[in-house]
C-alpha cells in the first residue's frame, strides 16, 4: 500500500465528510457533488444523468474511461453514492465509498482495464436507490451490455477484535467473528468475480470474505442495501463490496460517522485490492 493513495483517500474524504442529505443539508450536498464533478473532470467530460424526484432535480455524475481492448462492448459500471442521511456526516457511509471511487477513476484512467469503465456517483441512495435505480433503467433501454456492476458501499470501518462481526441469521458458521475484512456480495452470475476480486484483494494482504446470493438477495434483506440492487433486478451481474454497514459498524447513520473512525489502512489496502481485482477480468 502506497503511502500517497492513503494521503489522496484522506484529502477527498476531508472534503466529503458533511451533513449532505440532498433535503436537510442541501448546501452540503451542493459541495460535495460539485467536488466529485471537479476531480472526476481531470480524467474525462463527466457526463450528467439528471432525474426528478420531489420536484427537484438530482444528479447522478458519469465518467466514461476507455478500456484497451477495442472488441469489448461490454461496460464495468463503478458506482458509489454520495448523498447521506439527515443527521450524519457519513464518513464511512459512504465518503468511503465515493473516496475509492475516485482514486479508482484516476488509476484506470492512467492504466486502462481491458474493458471500458464507467465511473458513476449516484444521489438518492438513502431514499431507496432511485439515482442508480434511474440509471440501470436508461443502460437496459439503451441495450447496454454490462460486463460487471460494483457498488462500492462503506469501506473503512475495520474491528479486528473477537465477536466484533454481526451476520444475518445462519451465516455466522461460515464466516470469521472478527470485523477485519472487506466482504463481496453479488448474485450467482458473478461467482466466476467474486473469486478473481477476492484473490486481487488478498494479494495486497487485506483479508476478504464473499457470498453469492440467489434470487436478487431477497431471502437475505441485508444484501439489498446499494446500488447494486437495481441492476440485479433488472438482471445484470453485480457486486456490493461492503464493511457490512450496521452489522459491524456502531456509527451506522450516526452523527459519529466521523474521520476519526475509520482505519485508513484498511481503506487504502481495499482500494488497492479492488484495482488488483479488476485487473483480472
Amino acid at each position: 500500500m502506497t503511502i500517497s493513495l492513503k494521503s489522496q483517500l484522506t484529502q477527498h474524504l476531508q472534503q466529503i465528510i458533511r451533513e449532505r442529505d440532498p433535503y436537510l443539508a442541501s448546501e452540503g450536498h451542493f459541495y460535495v457533488r460539485e467536488y466529485i464533478r471537479q476531480q472526476l473532470q481531470q480524467w474525462g467530460t463527466v457526463i450528467t444523468d439528471e432525474f426528478e424526484q420531489r420536484g427537484k432535480k438530482h444528479q447522478n455524475l458519469i465518467l466514461n474511461l476507455p478500456g484497451i481492448s477495442k472488441s469489448k462492448n461490454s461496460i464495468i459500471v463503478i458506482g458509489a453514492h454520495y448523498d447521506a442521511v439527515p443527521g450524519c456526516p457519513g464518513a464511512d457511509d459512504n465518503g468511503t465509498g465515493v473516496a475509492a471511487l475516485l482514486e479508482l477513476a484516476k488509476a484506470i484512467a492512467e492504466h486502462p482495464l481491458k474493458y471500458p469503465v464507467q465511473c458513476v456517483a449516484f444521489d438518492l441512495e438513502e431514499f431507496g436507490f432511485l439515482g442508480s435505480q434511474h440509471y440501470a433503467e436508461s443502460l437496459k433501454q439503451q441495450n447496454q451490455s454490462i460486463r460487471l456492476m460494483l457498488s462500492l458501499e462503506m469501506l473503512g470501518y475495520c474491528n479486528p477484535n473477537p465477536n466484533s462481526q454481526k451476520y444475518p441469521p445462519g451465516l455466522k458458521y461460515f464466516y470469521p467473528n472478527c470485523g477485519d475484512y472487506i466482504a463481496l456480495i453479488g448474485n450467482l452470475k458473478t461467482i466466476p468475480d467474486l473469486i478473481r476480486i477476492s484473490r486481487g484483494i488478498r494479494q495486497t494482504k487485506t483479508p476478504c470474505q464473499w457470498l453469492p446470493v440467489p434470487n436478487r438477495g431477497i431471502m437475505v434483506p441485508d444484501t439489498r442495501r446499494s446500488d447494486q440492487v437495481p441492476f440485479w433486478d433488472l438482471g445484470y451481474a453485480a457486486i456490493m463490496v461492503t464493511d457490512t454497514a450496521n452489522l459491524r459498524n456502531p456509527h451506522y447513520h450516526q452523527p459519529t460517522d466521523t474521520l476519526e473512525t475509520l482505519d485508513l489502512d484498511f481503506l487504502a489496502g481495499v482500494c488497492q485490492g479492488l484495482l488488483a481485482g479488476l485487473r483480472r477480468l
